[in-house]
């Protein structure tokens, strides 16, 4: 793909390009949005936008190259000597860590499925490009920054439209062979349970995730003759908190099956920390407490002790945030 001004904006960026700079440039790429921005070492965010991803109507690729060029632009106007020590990129589907590029993206963004991001963007910008899963970035800024901070070994859950998760051994993010490690989403919680778009049964994301919290809803509306095709999880969440004994019981299968999952996620991995992050998270503290009641329950105790669950503490940024961070992280 050959984006508009490639010569220019290539010898521009060039110029851009310091490897000792206490800047790097942030992506955040999602179905819906793309986060980008101008982060320090620390965190900070120097600046910031959001672009619609136009997923389906335009090439993300070119979308991303559209967010860089204006950041940069931006920064440009304030700090006209602004340099960069690279581009940072935390990206949905599932992400070849090292090639950089997309391995596979669902029908949620249509034709991202082989774009090689890092190759394109390297010669575009003259400068280093790292490309993580959106969950990894996100579970980077946590541990520098955030809940993490001070733990090497903890589990990152994101419980959005979909489940996502990361996992932290040693103080390192667990990449696996190709990068796919961490696909928590996946993992079952009944074997004869409801089918998932990947192909296996009793996935967590469709009990966990908000997408799988309104169909729950939706489904017991409907079978008490009472449909509600637009009720959303939040919707739910509010429900839940004002005692109605329907958003109970889709919250009460929601934690048995999260609370399974974390479970499990111990057993495994012996963490310090579950984190737990994404827009369900946001339900508030009951959540939380419920799902500490659920896991006390069913994990052994040797393994229980000591074992955190908090919420992800750096908000909507963070995966922005955690993307930037890679530009010290893997120096």
């Amino acid at each position: 793909m050959a984006p508009i001004g490639e010569e220019a904006m290539t010898t521009e960026a060039t110029e851009l390009f310091d490897p000792s700079s206490k800047y790097a440039i942030g992506i955040d790429i999602g179905g819906t949005k793309i986060n980008a921005g101008i982060v320090t070492h620390k965190g900070e965010i120097l600046l910031s936008e959001s672009l619609e991803t136009l997923a389906g109507q335009e090439n993300t690729v070119r979308r991303v190259q559209q967010a860089i060029q204006h950041v940069i632009e931006e920064a440009s106007k304030t700090w006209p000597d602004i340099r960069y020590r690279g581009i940072g990129i935390g990206s949905a589907g599932q992400v070849d860590w090292h090639e950089g590029s997309i391995r596979y993206a669902s029908e949620l963004i249509p034709g991202y499925s082989g774009a090689q991001l890092k190759s394109i963007l390297e010669k575009q910008y003259g400068m280093t490009v790292w490309v993580d899963n959106d969950v990894n970035v996100i579970a980077l800024a946590e541990m520098r920054l955030g809940a993490g901070l001070g733990k090497r070994q903890f589990i990152c859950l994101a419980l959005g439209t979909g489940v996502g998760g990361a996992v932290v051994i040693d103080g390192r993010l667990l990449h696996g062979a190709w990068g796919g490690a961490g696909e928590l989403g996946h993992m079952s919680v009944d074997f004869r349970g409801i089918p998932c778009i990947c192909g296996a049964r009793g996935c967590l994301e469709q009990y966990a995730s908000g997408t799988s919290i309104a169909r729950l809803m939706r489904e017991r509306l409907a079978a008490i003759g009472t449909p509600n095709e637009q009720v959303n999880a939040r919707d739910v969440f509010a429900l839940w908190q004002e005692g109605d004994p329907l958003a109970a019981s889709v919250m009460d299968e929601m934690i048995a099956a999260l609370g399974s999952a974390i479970t499990s996620l111990i057993h495994i991995f012996n963490p310090e920390l579950i984190i737990i992050g994404g827009g369900v998270a946001e339900s508030g503290e009951q959540l939380v407490d419920r799902l500490r009641q659920e896991v006390s329950r069913h994990t052994m105790p040797s393994f229980a002790e000591g074992v955190q669950i908090e919420t992800a503490r750096l908000g909507n940024w963070s995966g922005m945030i955690g993307a930037a961070l890679q530009a010290w992280e893997y120096e």
